[in-house]
């Protein structure tokens, strides 16, 4: 009987454990799921938790919960994959065939690339949300904050949701402003990119909001190392930046059997083909989500809509058909601006993020590239909306593939005429 194992709970794995399961035969296909722990997190609730705008009920939940009847879920941490031989090996000892393997099992930042940086998260002055328990202590450090220099800081790219550090310096903006905070607080925002953001359409209006907010940035800004001492963030080229408090995203890299299976590149991220997620060097081999080089972003929506294609072409492939569907590289992601406002970005391989309506033009009743109460009233309900619907494979109300409805090319002389185009790796 055909295995198909799928490696990873989160958001591509559970939705392709609820897709696939109904579609293929219980009695002609076996799907098993191997997750680390029985622990699913809403990973976009992390940035509101320092805030207090959710509780930890709110963003974590369990994995198990969300699979279906007829799967096999696994608890254990995986030590490889031998792709000559089929078959996973358990850091346990146990070892899982399959027929299809299916890696996704996200990213995960890693402090210990960086010199300096554990030692500050020791310390208490350096802090990050992109962990449930490093989002838990940046609100007591924000809870305790009187004022200073805040700096956030991107350490490289890529990283998953790269808008979430632009949300959280805008959010940070608004929290000191209500709490009195503004006049004795300087934020600062060191990236490595020469912009806000990674395409120059977002990057300028991003970069418009901030310097309205009084936000620094300090753009191509390569660290080099933390100083925990005397508490300085250090560049490369020589530039320090003093802070006291330095909230970091450290460098993202894929899981360590990626590296040790030989399925990786430098940061542990899977090759695979961009528009059917299989790997090019074994046919039995796919990835979704975080875990691959895919050149878009690493964000929910990205694991989302590429788990969906991957089910429409992988109910093919079982069929022992031609695998016809293509994926886009579709993201769409809200940007939480502060004051009760969002931004939202649409963009996928080819077409950068453009102004407009979205879902539908005219009547929208989202704006792209524009801060609205619409935006984030629709951030907010995502939340609900990922736990009860998307997550179980239910039909969601936005398109898989992208769609140039409702988007319009900047007319003024001094923005670009055309869609910008993101080149592949």
């Amino acid at each position: 009987m055909p295995h198909l194992l799928i490696l990873g709970a989160g958001t591509a794995g559970t939705v392709v454990a609820n897709k696939l399961r109904p579609q293929l035969p219980r009695d002609a296909w076996t799907i098993t799921v191997v997750a680390r722990e029985d622990v699913h997190d809403y990973q976009p609730g992390y940035l509101f938790l320092p805030f207090g705008t959710y509780t930890n009920r709110q963003v974590r939940r369990t994995s198990s919960e969300f699979l279906p009847e007829g799967v096999e879920f696994v608890i254990a941490d995986i030590d490889r994959v031998d792709p000559q031989g089929d078959v996973v090996h358990l850091a346990d000892g146990r070892t899982l065939p399959y027929d299809y393997l299916l890696i996704a099992t996200g990213t995960t930042p890693r402090p210990d690339q960086t010199p300096g940086m554990p030692e500050g998260l020791a310390a208490g002055t350096v802090h990050e949300f992109y962990t449930y328990e490093g989002a838990q202590r940046l609100a007591t450090a924000l809870a305790d904050f009187a004022g200073g220099h805040v700096v956030v800081h991107v350490c490289e790219m890529p990283i998953k949701c790269p808008v979430a550090p632009l949300e959280f310096v805008l959010l940070a903006e608004d929290w000191f402003r209500g709490r009195g905070l503004h006049s004795r607080t300087e934020i600062t925002y060191a990236t490595p990119l020469p912009g806000a953001f990674t395409r120059p359409i977002a990057s300028r209006e991003l970069g418009d909001l901030l310097d309205r907010r009084g936000i620094f940035v300090e753009p191509d800004f390569a660290v080099e190392r933390i100083d925990p001492e005397r508490n300085r963030l250090i560049a490369y080229d020589g530039r320090e930046l003093a802070y006291d408090l330095l909230v970091t995203i450290p460098v993202n890299m894929g899981a360590d059997f990626v590296a040790r299976s030989g399925l990786g590149d430098e940061l542990n991220f899977v090759p695979v083909d961009p528009h059917t997620m299989r790997s090019p060097t074994y046919p039995k081999i796919f990835a979704l989500g975080d875990a691959t080089n895919l050149p878009t972003s690493k964000a929910g929506s990205v694991a989302h809509f590429s788990a969906e294609i991957f089910c429409e072409n992988f109910v093919q492939l079982a069929a022992g058909a031609p695998m016809t569907h293509r994926f886009d590289g579709h993201a769409n992601c809200f940007v939480e601006s502060g004051r009760g406002k969002a931004l939202l970005l649409d963009f996928n391989y080819d077409t950068e993020p453009l102004p407009g309506l979205f879902p539908a033009p005219v009547v929208g009743p989202l704006n792209l590239l524009k801060e609205s109460r619409a935006n984030h009233l629709a951030k907010l309900a995502a939340r609900p909306l990922y736990w009860d619907v998307l997550l179980r494979g239910r039909p969601v109300p936005w398109p898989t593939l992208m769609s140039m409805k409702g988007k319009r090319v900047p007319e003024d002389p001094a923005e670009p005429k055309e869609a910008t185009t993101w080149p592949s790796r």
